[in-house]
């Protein structure tokens, strides 16, 4: 009877490893380079929201062997940059993208408590360690998209506008490898700092209490679009009551003024915060819509 039960713990174990991430990875396993002053142990929440966080991980969820199209996606969950919806906007979304054959990533990234380029510097290192771990995890290097919602989106668009191609003269290999992600996926993002279209919350967090001209300027990255910033998939619900969809628009425009392939999509109906949910129409096509945009690009082949 007692081996039964072991037996029957050990297969429970193999079948949660093979439903859950594949593994779980520090991205600053050294110690990161930057402080948000933050020290305090991470709360949990319902909805696994995460909040006082320290330390930057990643969460990787691989496809099957037979499935694999070479494509992988670090995803950003928003949160205002006060907290993180790690399932909704993080787990679940990397679920759903290993059915499509796709690596889904989940930044648990270190909030910012004021100090912009600490979450910046998670992101830029999320993309160096997915390349460098490309041929072991059966990706493309040059198929490594940034995704993100809300102020996750902020956190993506940003990368996307504020990244580095490496340096190849560091003493460490990951810093070999180029920050620019490939493509970027953004949900009802923050994309600007300006008052006039801003999330006030986001930006405070972000960047502090005041009116510093300089940091809404550097972070606000629809003005930081440039001929390499990388194609673009944008959704937004018009009836989002707390991030404006002209956040997208002008992200949008920016791209086009500098012929960057992009796609903004604008429901009708879904609100802030959309996620997977199936029950919201026309929003909850989101997901095929964005897939078909990756055939389109011949991202995924």
């Amino acid at each position: 009877m007692k081996n039964i039960l072991i037996l029957l713990l050990v297969l429970l174990y193999i079948s949660f490893g093979v439903t859950s991430q594949d593994r779980i990875l520090k991205v600053w396993p050294d110690g990161a380079p930057n402080s948000n002053g933050m020290i305090k142990p991470e709360v949990v929440s319902g909805d696994n929201h995460v909040r006082n966080i320290s330390e930057a991980e990643l969460y990787v969820y691989l496809p099957d062997k037979d499935k694999n199209t070479g494509v992988a996606i670090v995803l950003c969950p928003g949160g205002g940059y006060s907290f993180e919806a790690m399932n909704f906007e993080g787990h679940d979304i990397a679920k759903w993208l290993i059915t499509k054959g796709i690596a889904g990533v989940v930044l648990k990234y270190r909030l910012p408590y004021g100090h912009p380029e600490v979450p910046l510097s998670d992101a830029k290192q999320a993309i160096r360690i997915v390349r460098q771990n490309a041929e072991k995890w059966g990706i493309n290097t040059e198929k490594i998209g940034i995704a993100g919602a809300s102020a996750g989106g902020h956190l993506a668009s940003m990368l996307s506008t504020h990244f580095d191609y490496g340096d190849k003269s560091s003493k460490d290999p990951v810093d070999h490898f180029s920050s620019r992600p490939d493509f970027v996926m953004l949900q009802y993002p923050v994309i600007s700092l300006k008052e006039e279209i801003t999330e006030f919350s986001t930006r405070t967090n972000l960047i502090g209490k005041g009116h510093d001209l300089k940091l809404i300027k550097e972070y606000s990255n629809e003005l930081h679009v440039s001929d390499q910033t990388p194609p673009a998939f944008i959704v937004v619900a018009d009836d989002d009551e707390l991030v404006s969809s002209l956040n997208s628009a002008e992200f949008y425009l920016a791209l086009k003024r500098h012929n960057v392939p992009a796609e903004l999509h604008v429901f009708a109906e879904g609100h802030h915060g959309f996620y997977l949910k199936k029950d919201f129409l026309p929003v909850r096509h989101w997901p095929d819509v964005f897939y078909d945009w990756l055939i389109a690009m011949k991202i995924v082949e």
